[in-house]
């Protein structure tokens, strides 16, 4: 980790509008960094048994790092529609011990920040944003990834753009820069910035390359990550275009199909189209097991929704926890799935897609 990888990170930061960008060797990594920085901070500092609202459905290591460090989550439902967390429930479920919203825009398609944001500053509570399916969407003109104070991206290898592993976190908060600096590399002093808010410099050289001041971690990554990372950068937004190209021919085809609920943006949004979700109707004569199978005879690969709800695998019980509503998120995970989009034309196979369940 060096020079390539600095680049990238300003390159990352200045595209997002932001002011500091930190890489890390995953999205995942990147969680587990930018919420135990939240532990560490000077002032309100977050603490081991806090309540922190999340929605039902995201991937795995949206929750996981929560739980390693010690708080209490606090699961809210979806909107159907948009697989995301449902502004009217978050509300309901807020208390007096809520201290942070985790959102998350699944697989491209942007929260409503609009209601979000308001409802956290209301509170006065942090938002923050894992973003790691959703690189280049917007909301009202304003990239998702940004809203929150501290906000997280992945560059895994089927993500928008791909550095084959890799995540980075974004701020404008520079004590949290300074943090997840220090906890991605082994919570030493070393690669902190000369005006660093976190620890007072000492005259011992010797013994400063080397003081660690924070419980931190190696999640470092390498500058060929830092060097990919830059010349994809360059060509997300040729990417975008194009997967929203393939997302408009898929919604040709089934916005009025009866029998599937299909990812819709709202309003402001405007989505990086990860893939094209599709849940079967309760009302519909067909049921899921049905359509995969059709899929399968006809090779057309598919997935689970991110990773389901997460309340109904089988480590939920290693979790602190509450549920405040779950109807649509289990209504997702039993009856939905989703198809590939990729920075390529897939008109195609759409077509192929569409033939196939017709």
């Amino acid at each position: 980790m060096g020079c390539e990888v600095r680049t990238f990170e300003e390159q990352f930061a200045r595209f997002f509008g932001k002011k500091y960008a930190v890489m890390v060797n995953s999205g995942s990594s990147a969680n587990l960094i930018a919420f135990s920085s939240l532990l560490y901070r000077k002032e309100n500092p977050l603490r081991p048994g806090d309540e922190i609202i999340v929605p039902c459905i995201s991937w795995a290591t949206t929750f996981h790092p929560l739980v390693q460090l010690g708080f209490k989550l606090r699961f809210v439902d979806i909107n159907l529609e948009t697989l995301n967390i449902d502004p009217v429930e978050l509300r309901k479920a807020i208390t007096p011990k809520t201290k942070m919203v985790v959102t998350v825009s699944i697989l491209g398609n942007p929260c409503q920040f609009d209601e979000i944001s308001k409802i956290c500053a209301e509170k006065k509570i942090i938002l923050m944003e894992d973003n790691c399916e959703s690189m280049g969407a917007k909301f009202n003109g304003q990239y998702t990834g940004t809203f929150g104070l501290i906000n997280t991206f992945s560059t895994f290898y089927s993500h928008h753009i791909s550095t084959m592993e890799g995540g980075l976190i974004v701020t404008d908060d520079f004590e949290l820069f300074c943090l997840c600096k220090s906890l991605r590399n082994h919570g030493w002093t070393r690669d902190q910035d000369v005006n660093s808010t976190i620890f007072e410099r000492k005259n011992d050289d010797f013994f400063e390359a080397y003081r660690f001041i924070l419980p931190g971690y190696n999640v470092r990554p390498g500058e060929l990550h830092g060097i990919v990372g830059q010349q994809q950068l360059k060509k997300l937004p040729d990417f975008l275009e194009i997967r929203r190209r393939n997302a408009a021919h898929f919604g040709e085809y089934f916005k009025h199909d009866e029998r599937f609920i299909i990812q819709k943006e709202l309003g402001a949004s405007q989505s990086s189209w990860f893939c094209f979700t599709m849940i079967v109707r309760a009302e519909s004569k067909i049921n899921r097991l049905q359509v995969l199978e059709k899929l399968k005879r006809a090779n057309i690969e598919h997935r689970i929704i991110t990773g389901g709800n997460i309340l109904q695998h089988d480590v939920i019980k290693y979790y602190n926890y509450e549920v405040t509503k779950q109807t649509n998120a289990d209504f997702a995970h039993f009856n939905g799935f989703f198809v590939g989009n990729s920075p390529v034309d897939l008109r195609k196979e759409i077509d192929y897609l569409y033939q196939t369940l017709k």
